[in-house]
């Protein structure tokens, strides 16, 4: 594809005129001058008429530009071969065909030299168009989006813009050439086209051309020029110079002057390569003639049109001075370092003048100097010493050349040239420019690209040369790539639970005296990924009930925490199945799931369940979800709820059990042995016993620890044949639970008189059966006389046997009862037959007895007439709570 390209405007079809024009002059010469003139034409061809590279590797001429093209070869043919050599036949048509693929052929490879180059015009608008860069670079547009192409710049701005859809580069603002590159030319702006996965760097340049948009100006509107009548006819004065900003030919060009009789422009060119102007005096001065002149001054430049500048010029006539003021040196060769102390004399020049008087005093000035000349020296008028009043910057600007002009005071004047060289000093710390950062980063991703930047240090030498470096400590690592590009990437997988957060400082120091160093600090997240299962604060909780609990009681937490971040830590908890089949636990317990709190669903009975234990499982959501267990074992604790329960004797609601005892019992004789349980366990099963009610107190005694109820001391005859106790049974919890119990006791003289029932007893059977009541009664009524008769019988016959006998007392066995026969080891149980005979006293009221098996074989068969005694003395040692 051909593309024509010119410093025109977008979309204007370029011109071919500059290249035609010189032909017909070239046709004309000869030899030597012909070629180059030739040559010349070639050039300015394939300069104005570029062919660009298409995205394809083969090379086409697009059949609407090639007629151009072809039309201007021709006419370089026709200058260099002459007209007749067109005419000729079809030899001439071949060899002008070859030496025009010559042309075209030349034409391509100056193109393709120029891949990655791109011209526009200063002060175009923002989001104007530049140029293709997939086609220029040989890229595919949907390259540019998938390998996200960017655009950066040496510096920290971007003046590019990249439509990664089309490929299309558009200016980002207003480009002003001057700003850009000043007096430089050509104006060439470096970027670089970032490419990623994978990391790639194509380099372009982007050519500023300039276009006429200033107008020369003289610092100064009106020029005086005292020049002495005596000069000579072809003198030379200088002329104060105008500025253009503009470079080329552009530039400032030429300089005129109205027409009049006496002067004419001379047109010089300083060492910098600025023209300046010279006066030239053409007819000799008469001060008494005319001793003033006056004209305009007027400065063009090269554009199309031209651009202009005028200044005044008054010149005054002054009389006779014939000599001009001469320098000691005509140039001046300067060295300074650019950090140089403002104020500092940079150099002192020196000039001397042959006349006398005022002709002879000579005055110091900058001729023809720039701006950045006058804001950055001053020279003394007097003394020519030149001082430095603005800091200079080497990397602006590297040298000076002032043109010095020493006047007299007649007019004349002389001048020399001073060359200041400056030195680069290290005065320019590294640039360090960030083109991408990707934070946060993932924390098992090895070599991962964080960040993409550029260093840059504007001065020259070791002053420029930079190292980058970054702490040693830290797993990252710093890859260079080209034009000082570095990239910082992870060196291994990162565990964001050991540091989720990284400062980093990157380090830019150059190696100038003194070392100048630039810090980039970063920081630099890192993203959690789900590594860490939930863990437990313990492999195993026991946890602690009361039996009895209310519904929904917090029996404990269990807790587990997960080092992972977001929801990768958010735990969760859950029962696991119980292992045995048989415990209900999902009517026992459940547990919030979000703060692992453990609650009871039902009341506990620890006579029931004594201990259960169950699994816990903890699992994060993350993806996969982790997870981990623990073993909770819950133990219930004995509360006192069960009252204690008489086994012995037993309390079934049936006639009440009698106990028996003889009457020669001694002091600490068991009775009987009190039998109770406690459901609870522990100290509220620890039961005690005590005596809390009898018929004669301090008789009988119970021990506290075992139930036993002994005889506290011997029996008398005093003593009452019935006797009801109540022992009272209490455990030990708190509050303390209690039951009662009532035993009958009868004290007989002997084993063999039977056993009569107590009157109680009797009283409860009467009262079971109301018709037998009746029946007593009315036998009673019928019999009353009979009985009557009997007693009066009976009475009669005691009161003769009471003179006869001295005692009339029951015998009752001599001595103690055999030791097989009563336990009183204390050890809490009672022999397996209580064995025992039972004498009553005559007049007892009863003749009724039972008779208890077997019969004590050793008691005498009869009763003694001797009283038992009863034993004054009690024992505490036996430990009876009476």
């Amino acid at each position: 594809m051909v593309a024509l390209q010119d410093n025109i405007a977008p979309g204007e079809k370029p011109k071919l005129d500059d290249v035609l024009d010189p032909l017909p002059q070239c046709a004309q010469s000869v030899g030597k001058t012909k070629r180059t003139c030739l040559q010349r034409a070639n050039y300015k061809l394939f300069n104005r008429v570029k062919i660009l590279r298409p995205p394809k590797t083969q090379w086409t001429l697009s059949e609407a530009r090639f007629p151009e093209v072809r039309r201007v070869a021709e006419a370089i043919l026709q200058a260099a071969f002459g007209k007749g050599a067109m005419e000729n036949g079809r030899a001439d048509t071949l060899q002008r065909r070859q030496v025009l693929l010559l042309f075209v052929l030349l034409g391509m490879s100056q193109a393709g030299s120029e891949s990655g180059r791109f011209s526009v015009a200063e002060e175009m608008q923002s989001g104007s168009f530049v140029g293709n860069m997939a086609k220029n670079l040989g890229l595919e547009v949907g390259e540019l989006v998938s390998r996200g192409a960017q655009v950066v710049s040496n510096g920290n701005k971007n003046r590019l813009q990249l439509d990664r859809n089309t490929g299309d580069l558009l200016l980002s603002e207003s480009l002003d050439r001057e700003e850009l590159c000043g007096s430089t030319e050509p104006c060439v702006l470096d970027f670089q086209v970032l490419m990623k996965n994978p990391l790639q760097f194509l380099r372009i340049k982007l050519q500023v051309t300039d276009i006429n948009d200033h107008s020369p100006v003289f610092l100064e509107k009106e020029v005086l020029l005292e020049i002495p009548e005596n000069s000579p006819v072809g003198a030379v004065f200088l002329l104060e110079s105008a500025k253009d900003l503009d470079v080329g030919i552009k530039s400032l060009k030429n300089y005129t002057i109205s027409p009049n009789s006496h002067f004419h422009i001379k047109i010089r060119v300083n060492p910098d390569n600025r023209k300046y102007p010279e006066l030239v005096l053409d007819k000799a001065l008469d001060y008494e003639e005319q001793s003033e002149l006056s004209f305009i001054l007027t400065a063009l430049d090269g554009g199309s049109p031209p651009r202009s500048g005028t200044a005044s010029v008054r010149i005054v006539v002054v009389d006779i001075n014939d000599n001009s003021p001469e320098f000691e040196q005509p140039f001046y060769e300067v060295k300074i370092p650019e950090n140089s102390v403002l104020g500092s004399v940079i150099v002192t020049v020196s000039a001397w003048d042959l006349d006398s008087g005022k002709n002879g005093e000579i005055s110091y000035t900058f001729s023809h100097a720039s701006e950045d000349i006058r804001k950055t020296f001053e020279i003394n008028q007097k003394s020519g010493e030149v001082r430095l009043t603005a800091s200079m910057d080497f990397e602006t600007i590297e040298s000076y050349s002032i043109i010095i002009q020493a006047t007299d005071g007649g007019g004349l004047f002389g001048k020399s040239t001073v060359r200041i060289q400056v030195i680069d000093v290290n005065d320019n710390a590294p640039e360090i420019s960030v083109s991408s950062i990707t934070s946060p980063i993932p924390e098992n991703l090895p070599e991962n690209v964080v960040m993409v930047f550029s260093i840059r240090d504007s001065d020259s030498g070791d002053n420029g040369r930079m190292i980058c470096s970054i702490p040693e400590e830290l797993p990252f690592v710093l890859k260079s790539s080209v034009e000082n590009y570095y990239t910082l990437e992870t060196e291994r997988m990162l565990d964001r639970e050991s540091q989720d957060e990284y400062n980093i400082t990157i380090t830019v120091s150059d190696l100038g005296t003194p070392r100048l160093k630039t810090q980039l600090n970063l920081t630099v997240t890192v993203s959690d990924v789900n590594d860490n299962a939930p863990a437990f604060s313990q492999t195993t909780y026991t946890l602690r009930v009361r039996e009895n609990n209310s519904p929904a009681l917090h029996l404990g937490s269990v807790s587990a925490t997960d080092a992972d971040s977001g929801a990768n830590a958010h735990v969760t908890y859950s029962l696991l199945p119980p292992q045995d089949p048989q415990l209900p636990l999902a009517s026992l317990v459940s547990i919030n799931a979000d703060n692992g709190q453990l609650f009871a669903l039902r009341s506990l009975d620890y006579e029931a369940l004594q201990a259960f234990e169950f699994g816990v499982r903890a699992a994060d959501r993350g993806s996969p979800a982790l997870s981990s267990q623990a073993r909770v074992r819950v133990l219930v604790l004995d509360d006192n709820d069960n009252s204690p329960f008489v086994l012995y004797p037993p309390q079934n609601g049936s006639a009440p059990c009698t106990e028996l005892v003889p009457r020669a019992a001694e002091a600490g004789y068991l009775v009987t042995k009190v039998v109770a349980v406690d459901g609870d366990s522990g100290q509220n099963a620890w039961l005690s016993y005590q005596l809390l009610r009898a018929t004669e107190p301090g008789l009988f005694g119970v021990w506290a620890h075992n139930g036993e109820v002994r005889t506290a001391r011997l029996l008398s005859e005093r003593d009452a044949v019935k006797h009801r106790l109540v022992v009272l049974v209490k455990d030990n919890g708190e509050p303390p639970r209690s039951a009662s119990v009532t035993l009958h006791v009868l004290l007989v003289d002997g084993f063999s008189q039977p056993y009569l029932p107590l009157p109680e007893v009797a009283a409860a059977e009467a009262q079971a059966d109301p018709l037998t009541v009746y029946l007593v009664i009315a036998l009673a009524s019928v019999s009353s006389l009979f009985l009557f008769s009997v007693l009066v019988f009976v009475a009669v016959r005691l009161c003769r046997r009471s003179r006869a006998a001295s005692a009339g007392r029951c015998p009752v066995p001599e001595g103690h009862f055999p030791g097989h026969l009563v336990d009183v080891s204390g050890t809490g149980t009672l022999s397996q037959s209580y064995q025992y005979e039972v004498c009553l006293r005559g007049g007892s009221g009863t003749n009724e007895f039972k008779l208890l098996k077997p019969i004590i074989p050793n008691l005498p068969p009869q009763c003694s007439g001797k009283e038992t005694e009863e034993n004054p003395t009690f024992y505490s040692s036996f430990g009876f709570n009476i």
